[in-house]
This record gives C-alpha cells, structure tokens and sequence, in this order.
C-alpha cells in the first residue's frame, strides 16, 4: 500500500487544517491507518488511529476532543480533521498502515509496515 499525507500548511493559533491520507496499490480497506507526527529535534508520536471498518478510533490524549479522525474506503482515502490548533501541534504528519489486515491500529509506529510521505503543518502563535 502506497500512502500520501497532504493538506497542510500554516495556520494560527485557534484555527483548522483537514489532513488527507491517499492510498494508491494493495487494498486500502483492509489495513488500519495510523497519524503520526514528529516535531524539529523530537521523535515520532502517535496522533490517533482508524481500524480498517471504522468501528474503532483512538487518539493520543492531548488531541483528544480537537482532532477527529475518518476514512472513506470508497475514495482510498483518510482523513485527519484538526481544529483549534496550537503551536505545540506543529510537525510533520504522516499516515500509515500496518501490514496486517482487518485490525484496529496501533499507537506503536514499529508496528506499521507502509509510511507515506509528511506534510508540514505549522502553527504561529
């Protein structure tokens, strides 16, 4: 499965950005998709997950209740919808999917088999 992360850009505090994860090759609708992130000089951190069906999605907490997570098995697509952005939110973002099929996610990155490229977002305060 190939991934592309796309729609970000620079924002101010306060404001919203709707991240795209594009799948193209393998099936899309079987694999979980994952959200990272990963900031200057810090290391990847899981951001929040969608298994394959949708019937489970998770966040890490401190984008809890601003972040919303959904996929389109139709369009190939997921989407990462944030709102109320703050400066600590700034990063890289990238999607991914684990090799295994029909699962939940995971917030462990070393359990995700197919990355696809970052999109920049920042946020001025």
């Amino acid at each position: 499965v190939q991934l592309q992360a796309s729609g970000g850009g620079s924002v101010q505090t306060g404001g919203s950005l709707k991240l795209s994860c594009s799948a193209s090759g393998g099936t899309f609708s079987d694999h979980a998709i994952g959200w990272f992130r990963q900031a200057p000089g810090k290391e990847r951190e899981f951001v929040g997950a969608v298994s394959w069906n949708s019937e489970v999605i998770f966040y890490k907490d401190v984008v809890k209740g601003r972040f919303t997570i959904s996929r389109d098995n139709a369009e190939n697509t997921a989407y990462l919808q944030m709102n109320e952005l703050k400066p600590e939110d700034t990063a890289v973002y990238y999607c991914a999917a684990p090799a295994r099929t029909f699962s939940y996610g995971s917030g462990f990155a070393e359990e995700y088999a197919y990355w696809g490229r970052g999109t920049q977002v920042t946020v001025s305060s």
